[in-house]
């Protein structure tokens, strides 16, 4: 009787895990993403547009640093305000600007950006332009622009797609 009920309850545990799972599993990975890292030698960023003039500095200074970002890019990012970023991804073999779809603060734990050089997906991670619900945002840099994929609360449920970026 007491076997019974312990695989009973194993498997009404089972099948109540199966969605947390399941929702798991549509969760993109980085892997998924992947690019092979340029090594080659780094363009200065290019200032083509007034907003790009106002931020020379910090786009000067982020095209110094390593590939940090989807092969061949440099994330760089600066504070906006209390518990806010902004910044810019930058081609190393370029130094063309592109701008972040979003900002981003109250991430809370853990940090506010998860990003590889090795793969084109990046997360942003809390309230996307104080607008979305805090979540986890995933985002695929592909051909020069930022694509939305799937937004994901603390618990795994999906979010809606985030209010369309403006810059």
């Amino acid at each position: 009787m007491t076997r019974k009920v312990h695989i009973l309850a194993l498997i009404a545990g089972l099948r109540l895990a199966s969605p947390i799972v399941a929702v798991a599993d549509e969760v993109p990975k980085f892997m998924q993403f992947a690019e092979k890292v340029y090594v080659g030698p780094r363009a200065p960023a290019r200032l083509a547009t007034k907003d790009e003039q106002a931020f020379a500095t910090r786009l000067r200074e982020g095209a110094k640093r390593p590939v940090n970002f989807a092969g061949h890019y440099i994330l760089a990012t600066w504070g906006c305000g209390a518990e806010c970023l902004g910044g810019a991804v930058i081609d190393a073999r370029s130094g063309a600007v592109t701008w972040l779809p979003y900002s981003i603060c109250c991430w809370g734990e853990g940090e506010p950006f998860y990003y590889r050089k090795d793969s084109r997906l990046i997360v942003f991670s809390g309230v996307l332009n104080e607008e979305s619900q805090k979540g986890a945002h995933f985002f695929e840099f592909r051909n020069g622009s930022f694509h939305h994929l799937t937004s994901r609360a603390k618990d795994g449920s999906a979010l809606p797609v985030p209010p369309a970026a403006g810059r």
